[in-house]
């Protein structure tokens, strides 16, 4: 079993209005040892026009932290952050991690030249094949900037978000031969993204939310988790990307095959940013 989770967001993320006592008390309740919230931070977020900004109050949220662990003692609350990456913010987020005393540094790819492909809109500049080649290009440039980072979060996170893949999730499709094409397609750059994670000394995450998202598999999927393995990869940590307290270390279950059937004997957890292997 996978006793914790390392990609939670809550409140402090614009994009959640989850408290997070109520992650904490759902953690309880499925049995998890340690919680380690990774709300977002992702500096100069374009203006889509809804007032999403995604600045954590970095000073509130570790605050909060305190207090709950006075209040929860029986499961370890660790103290996280997702960073948004882009080249030009590399000073501003290293800063910030240099400043405050994070357990772990989650580093993600969300925008393709400043451009999220959550929104339909991206698409209407992109091939589906371009698309996915451009996002794959920004996360080694942003890998390529020298961020002070733990791991990379949810590599092929653009897969959720294709017009196919949106498409196939409506109709309740996973469609195997479409998935397997994005990776032939793309296995050349995802073999370069995951040589230079290696030589930065970063790890990736296997990122459940792709599961919610009707993928069928995790972020990423079991092609990258076992290349990365294959390339000598071991630091890799389970997350569940959870918004609400209903995703909560969800679809946790099949993890611990899925990371045997890759290579993997151990999981990480990190606590003062350093990893802590956890048998499987």
């Amino acid at each position: 079993m996978i006793h914790s989770d390392n990609h939670v967001h809550t409140s402090f993320s614009t994009d959640s209005s989850t408290p997070m006592e109520e992650m904490v008390k759902r953690g309880i309740e499925l049995g998890l040892d340690s919680i380690c919230f990774t709300d977002h931070m992702d500096y100069d977020f374009p203006d889509t026009g809804n007032g999403i900004e995604f600045i954590l109050d970095t000073d509130a949220y570790m605050e909060k932290l305190k207090n709950l662990r006075k209040q929860f003692s029986s499961v370890k609350l660790r103290q996280g952050i997702e960073l948004g990456l882009k080249p030009d913010l590399v000073e501003r987020c290293n800063a910030l991690t240099h400043k405050y005393d994070f357990d772990f540094v989650i580093g993600s790819t969300h925008l393709v030249d400043d451009t999220d492909p959550y929104y339909p809109e991206f698409w209407e500049n992109y091939s589906e094949k371009d698309g996915i080649r451009r996002y794959y290009e920004n996360t080694l440039e942003n890998i390529k900037s020298g961020f002070d980072l733990d791991v990379y979060g949810h590599i092929d996170y653009i897969i959720r978000y294709t017009p196919t893949q949106q498409k196939n999730r409506k109709l309740g499709i996973i469609d195997e031969a479409y998935l397997d094409k994005c990776w032939q397609q793309s296995s050349d750059i995802i073999d370069e993204i995951l040589r230079l994670v290696l030589e930065r000394g970063y790890g990736i995450e296997v990122n459940t939310a792709g599961i919610k998202y009707g993928l069928g598999h995790t972020n990423p999927s079991e092609r990258v988790l076992k290349r990365y393995q294959e390339l000598g990869g071991e630091i890799i940590t389970v997350g569940s990307d959870a918004h609400e307290t209903r995703h909560l270390a969800y679809a946790f279950d099949g993890i611990p095959a899925l990371l045997h059937k890759c290579g993997f004997r151990y999981y990480t957890e990190f606590y003062g940013r350093k990893p802590k292997m956890i048998p499987l």
